[in-house]
């Protein structure tokens, strides 16, 4: 075994460790939409994951205190949308805080189970909402893949050292 070079200057575990270490992980992005009593809400995420193929199961993070959380906390569904790297104002305007995400210029248009869904992405998906697990300050939402589409076109945006970017060659 070797050592690790520094290991000696270590942190404790925190909040700001957690975002440092994070920083370094490029993660894909995408869009979490639901509609909510009083309109569509969203929100941008870099926490989706695949969970299950059998059945189809994808997971996501969200913090109690976001604006989204209320009508996550009681919708039956949710879109998921992965961005392309042409995407990323519409990746900026859904991770600001009090931004009318549904506006001008996000393109969207009601889906299935009344689902918003997001134009020109690279792929969508319309999911049930499963399970909602507490998880220190967020909830980890479980939810079934009912429908979709992969057939968008480019490449994906990806969220790196607090900056939204494209892959390189």
């Amino acid at each position: 075994m070797t050592a690790t070079p520094g290991l000696t200057a270590f942190q404790l575990a925190s909040p700001d460790l957690l975002r440092s270490v994070f920083r370094r992980h490029a993660a894909g992005v995408a869009v979490i939409t639901a509609g909510g009593e009083a309109g569509p809400v969203g929100f941008t995420a870099t926490s989706l994951t695949s969970v299950s193929a059998d059945p189809p199961l994808i997971s996501f993070g969200i913090g109690t205190g976001a604006s989204s959380w209320p009508a996550i906390s009681r919708t039956g569904h949710v879109g998921v949308h992965i961005l392309g790297e042409h995407q990323s104002e519409l990746a900026a305007t859904f991770a600001r805080s009090g931004a009318d995400r549904f506006g001008p210029p996000t393109a969207w248009r009601e889906g299935p189970e009344g689902v918003p869904l997001l134009d020109d992405v690279l792929a969508w998906l319309v999911c049930r909402v499963v399970g909602r697990v507490p998880a220190g300050d967020h909830r980890i939402v479980l939810a079934e893949v009912v429908l979709g589409d992969p057939a968008g076109a480019g490449r994906p945006l990806l969220y790196h050292q607090g900056r939204f970017s494209g892959l390189r060659d």
